[in-house]
């Protein structure tokens, strides 16, 4: 039997205050100064001296399907459409077994981490057909109460031989996919992509998440998105994930696109760890970061989330499922403060995802990480493994680190 409650003692805050928390069912039920609340009957108590206690990230931009394959398909010195062919041709030999076992090892390495959230796109297409699909269901069942899983049946082309996309993206759907998402940047009619996607999750009524821009050139794409995305009969909630090429635009139009995307109400999620692998490559002087412009997006009033990507798969061989690794990249490569940056990982991920806010005030979801740190900048800086993970009134995570004297 879980505990009624659990109290949590002596936790510094990210202000730098430090506070008692209670919690009863699966919120918050009192913060309260240290010292000051008293433990109820049937309650636990845990002793957090020594610990930031944080709101838990939560993950909106993952690729669980393709996760921990960097072994089985190496790409050395991978660009994008090195590692997008490298993984088409491996996808085919995939079995729906061998994917639900990779992304449940992820998905439970993320919550050891803090993750209580995760949006996680899933290929459909030749080759792959629905399994990524099947698989993903299957550990979302598995994982609730643990982690709460988001799946986007993502389509790379509706062009050729992805002329199929819009039965499969249906009948993923039928499956108990969440969200329709896909990559016009990389089909040859990015045009028609984009108006497919939408079209087809208008019609069935559910979140839109796209894979935006994701290069350094001219195209830009995301005005057309945004333009879609405001106009009337348009999908319920639009994500643009990785807005790379807006980055290179001058600010003018940066401060123009941004705002055109603030008032359409499209949320954007930049990944730094994938796209500063991924980007650039072939640039051996001034070489850009490939990322979006997050400061620009910010002060337009977008609402802008951070994510994680690809972890040891072609895209990326390296990742490890931790948003503290990701709001470390904003604040070192995006040049955000360091509550800037956690933002974006936590409250500002849930937002994006279209998930309640998870803050430590009263009335708020329960989804807590304590990390052994003195306050949230040097969490960042250490990105320690010593955590806590509470979801309500249960401690489901708890990873302390041994060290020899």
């Amino acid at each position: 039997m879980p505990p009624e409650g659990l109290l949590l003692r002596g936790a510094t805050l990210a202000d730098g205050s430090r506070a008692d928390v209670r919690v009863s069912g699966d919120l918050i039920a009192e913060v309260a100064p240290p010292g000051r609340a008293a433990a109820r009957p049937g309650e636990a108590v845990a002793d957090l001296d020594g610990h930031v206690l944080l709101p838990a990230p939560a993950e909106p931009h993952a690729h669980l399907d393709k996760t921990l394959t960097a072994d089985d398909v190496p790409v050395p010195n991978a660009d994008l459409p090195a590692a997008v062919a490298a993984w088409r041709e491996h996808r085919g030999t995939l079995t729906t077994e061998d994917i639900a076992r990779r992304a449940r090892r992820a998905a439970l390495l993320g919550l050891s981490y803090g993750v209580t959230a995760i949006r996680t796109h899933a290929d459909v297409g030749p080759g792959i057909e629905l399994r990524a699909v099947e698989a993903l269901v299957t550990v979302r069942g598995e994982l609730r109460g643990l982690v709460d899983i988001q799946v986007v049946a993502m389509a790379n082309s509706f062009t050729g031989e992805g002329r199929e996309s819009p039965y499969r993206l249906r009948d993923a759907l039928a499956l108990g996919a969440d969200m329709l998402g896909g990559a016009p940047h990389i089909d040859e009619d990015p045009a028609r992509h984009l108006r497919t996607v939408m079209s087809l999750a208008a019609e069935h009524g559910v979140p839109v998440d796209l894979h935006m821009d994701e290069h350094l050139g001219e195209a830009l794409d995301l005005p057309a998105l945004a333009h879609l995305a405001g106009s009337p009969g348009a999908p319920p909630a639009v994500t643009a994930s990785h807005c790379v090429s807006l980055g290179m635009r001058t600010p003018t139009v940066q401060e123009e696109v941004s705002r055109t995307v603030a008032a359409a109400g499209v949320g954007v999620v930049v990944c730094p760890p994938t796209n500063l692998y991924l980007q650039a490559r072939d640039l051996q002087t001034g070489t850009p970061r490939g990322i979006a412009p997050v400061g620009e997006l910010l002060r337009a009033g977008v609402r802008v989330a951070a994510g994680g990507d690809n972890v040891q798969d072609p895209f990326n061989p390296l990742g490890r499922c931790d948003p503290l690794q990701t709001a470390q990249l904003l604040v070192m490569a995006g040049h955000l403060t360091v509550d800037q940056a956690y933002h974006l990982v936590s409250d500002g991920a849930r937002q994006v995802m279209g998930l309640p806010p998870a803050r430590i005030e009263p009335g708020s979801r329960a989804e807590l990480l304590a990390v052994v740190a003195g306050s949230l900048r040097e969490a960042l800086a250490t990105t320690t493994e010593a955590r806590t993970v509470i979801r309500g009134p249960r401690i489901v995570r708890r990873t302390r680190v041994l060290r020899d004297p």
